[in-house]
């Protein structure tokens, strides 16, 4: 049975007639833009490949849903917006949500309902973890050469928050975000901004924590899967280490990573703040900004490294930067090109925030690794449907945005004899999206990233 239709509720209108809503319209479903996700799902396969990974706990003679269909009932759900498993207990009869985890809307199943899910998230253990996280490389690495071989990878490296709630597995106190939280280290693809990995650490993890050794599987699967590919790597300050400088230098891979300000640094780069003053004054601008460059050596290090600062002079004071690298390049071209690492700050609050992976509320550490796996899931599935609109020629979009305009369209659905049919609302602006989605190439088609 639905929810209730007993319910009735009546406004006011200006209009000749009042207004009367009930809770009993049928096969209608409030994401039409769900076939969409499916379409995605069908190129990435990423949900089949997450699926594949879990080993099923189920006896024999018991099963109802495969895990297949769990995993694409789950991210499906979080991709529209509903990013509770409660959810699972209405949207489980969904007519389209149905359609697009194989079954029909109207004679088909119903869906897998919340202890369903909830038993799915809790039956991983970290060797599955482990065997999901390289289902992900995996995929990124099948869709990163749709167009062709790769000559260059650049890995855009962080670290985000995510807040725990009670007595959770891995939770800790946090100082610098003042939070009892996970710490998540995320690794995109800074030219096709895909997601690679994502590895939840416990709330007191340093930003750096374990990125080596992620780092020593990632180049080995990159460069097994083509060979003489050039990788760089460019982070924020919070994995300025010298284990990964050491690593980096030891692989051939170029380094880009910003430096917390100590006195010594500002020493360096004092002459060049004082020019930038000068031509302050001189010039009465706003703002000038100069970089420059120098070897410098921290204690630790074994080594002087080139170390790349930004010295400038603004009306409200000074603002000097330093980033360490090994790569080549004038000075302001170089920090430039690291402050362009703001943009995958986006795709981080993308994943948070559009894909809900902040949502980590199991107690288990090891679920909510799983969790986190999912919500990046649903990121591939939107971003997919993000980059073909780009190809399409329309404009990017926040992939709440995208929710909203593509996949948030009231519809009825109905089964016919022969086939099933999605009437859409008449008066949806956002039907120029499937019409830019349904023209598109086969090239395009095949170019998620």
């Amino acid at each position: 049975m639905g929810e209730s239709a007993t319910g009735r509720y009546g406004f006011a209108s200006p209009a000749a007639l009042p207004l009367e809503v009930s809770f009993d319209g049928g096969r209608v479903t409030s994401d039409g833009g769900l076939p969409w996700l499916a379409e995605a799902e069908e190129a990435t396969g990423i949900c089949a490949a997450l699926a594949a990974e879990i080993r099923d706990w189920r006896r024999p003679g018991r099963v109802r849903h495969s895990l297949e269909t769990l995993v694409r009932q789950r991210v499906f759900q979080i991709a529209c917006g509903y990013e509770d498993q409660n959810d699972a207990d209405s949207l489980r009869r969904d007519p389209l949500l149905k359609y697009v985890c194989g079954r029909l809307p109207e004679s088909g199943a119903d869906l897998a309902s919340q202890p369903s899910l909830s038993r799915l998230e809790n039956a991983v253990d970290s060797k599955a973890c482990y065997r999901l996280a390289l289902a992900l490389l995996s995929t990124y690495l099948r869709e990163r050469e749709r167009t062709g071989r790769p000559r260059r990878i650049l890995l855009d490296m962080d670290s985000t928050d995510d807040p725990t709630y009670g007595d959770q597995e891995g939770t800790a106190y946090h100082g610098y975000y003042r939070q009892h939280m996970y710490h998540p280290l995320l690794i995109f693809d800074g030219d096709t901004n895909q997601l690679i990995t994502a590895v939840l650490r416990a709330g007191n993890a340093h930003a750096s924590r374990g990125v080596v050794a992620v780092l020593k599987r990632l180049v080995r699967a990159l460069r097994r899967r083509w060979d003489g590919v050039r990788i760089e790597i460019r982070a924020d300050s919070g994995f300025a280490i010298p284990a990964l400088y050491d690593f980096c230098e030891e692989q051939g891979i170029a380094y880009t990573i910003g430096l917390v300000t100590n006195p010594r640094l500002e020493a360096l780069a004092a002459p060049l703040l004082a020019e930038a003053r000068e031509q302050q004054a001189a010039s009465g601008a706003e703002k000038v900004r100069l970089a420059g460059e120098a070897l410098y050596q921290a204690e630790s290090w074994q080594g002087p490294r080139r170390v790349v600062f930004k010295a400038e002079a603004l009306a409200k004071g000074p603002n000097t930067r330093f980033v360490v690298t090994c790569r080549e390049g004038e000075p302001m071209a170089l920090y430039d090109w690291y402050v362009d690492r703001g943009e995958p700050e986006q795709w981080v609050k993308d994943l948070k925030c559009a894909c809900f992976a902040d949502r980590l509320s199991c107690h288990r550490f090891v679920a909510n690794q799983f969790r986190l796996l999912l919500h990046a899931a649903a990121y591939w599935l939107l971003d997919t449907l993000r980059s073909w609109l780009l190809t399409a020629g329309i404009a990017r979009m926040q992939l709440d945005t995208l929710r909203l305009r593509l996949l948030k369209i009231g519809g009825c659905v109905r089964q016919l004899l022969t086939k099933v049919r999605l009437r859409l609302a008449s008066s949806h602006p956002s039907e120029p999206l499937w019409h830019a989605l349904a023209t598109r190439s086969t090239m395009l088609v095949n170019n998620p990233g």
